[in-house]
């Protein structure tokens, strides 16, 4: 039997759910990238954590993660070259309470740090 699939933590929901090619012709193909896969594009790429930190954060382990990355990567970039339309929707994720004693992700989302003016920093 195999082993049951952990919940992946993901911080907030992408706010733009489909991306549509501008030129092309219409195709009933759409790359459906998971929430927990583009989770993890952002927090790779965009944010700049490793896989092992991204683990840490999302609660699963590093091969999980790049297992994760390798697909998403793939996807992205079959949407992108084939011109294809691309959703976000679905996968096996938990959405961060912004309470939870096992919330990683230190409310990044939820409330960013301020920013201190110069003044603000000199007084």
């Amino acid at each position: 039997m195999p082993r049951p699939r952990k919940c992946r933590r993901v911080c907030r929901l992408p706010a733009n759910t489909a991306f549509l090619p501008v030129h092309g012709a219409p195709t009933d193909r759409t790359v459906i990238l998971t929430v927990d896969e583009y989770e993890t594009l952002r927090l790779i790429d965009q944010v700049g954590l490793s896989q092992e930190e991204c683990g840490r954060y999302m609660s699963i382990a590093r091969t999980t993660v790049q297992q994760i990355y390798t697909v998403a990567r793939r996807k992205v970039a079959e949407a992108l070259v084939e011109g294809l339309p691309l959703r976000i929707e679905g996968g096996d994720y938990e959405l961060c309470d912004q309470q939870s004693e096992t919330c990683r992700c230190g409310h990044c989302c939820h409330n960013p740090p301020q920013q201190t003016t110069e003044q603000e920093a000199t007084t």
